[in-house]
């Protein structure tokens, strides 16, 4: 084993180490990360009701929910989407009938995402499952305990971004 790799080793271990003796049995990414896909799982339930996926129903509740316009830029930063990932996105809920994008005429590149009428009949079926989800995340913790959760969870964010 070469003197570099075999460093490297010994730094792995001496974080992994270094990680066990902050004494936390309990890790905020790993807790997130199994939050994250719960929700994720329960989200994607959904769709089975209706014809789009669960990240699509997402962006759906996000567009409906939006007093003004909505461009592609605005759902990157709501999801932290890279742009090719919203595009993506984008495309398959236009090839399903839900949107469209329309140019801004002093901008080409700028579109606006509009619903279509087919994304409007399932506006009840979307804002029920997403508010009842809500429910179901915050039920017994009280509205002090939520502002310090979500206070917590935008440092993090800040710390990783």
């Amino acid at each position: 084993m070469e003197r570099t790799e075999r460093t490297e080793k010994i730094e792995k271990t001496e974080k992994a180490d270094k990680l066990e003796k902050t004494g936390q049995e309990k890790h905020a990414a790993r807790y997130i990360g199994k939050l994250s896909n719960q929700i994720r799982r329960r989200i994607d339930s959904f769709s089975s009701r209706t014809n789009f996926s669960g990240s699509q129903g997402k962006i759906l509740h996000f567009v409906l929910a939006q007093k003004s316009d909505v461009f592609q830029k605005d759902i990157e930063e709501e999801f932290s989407l890279r742009p090719s990932t919203a595009t993506e996105l984008l495309k398959k809920m236009e090839q399903n009938g839900l949107i469209y994008r329309e140019a801004l005429p002093e901008d080409a590149r700028k579109k606006r995402v509009i619903v279509t009428d087919k994304a409007l009949q399932y506006r009840e079926i979307v804002m029920r499952d997403l508010l009842h989800l809500e429910e179901e995340l915050t039920k017994d913790i009280s509205k002090k305990d939520l502002e310090i959760f979500f206070q917590v969870l935008e440092k993090m964010l800040d710390n990783i971004t």
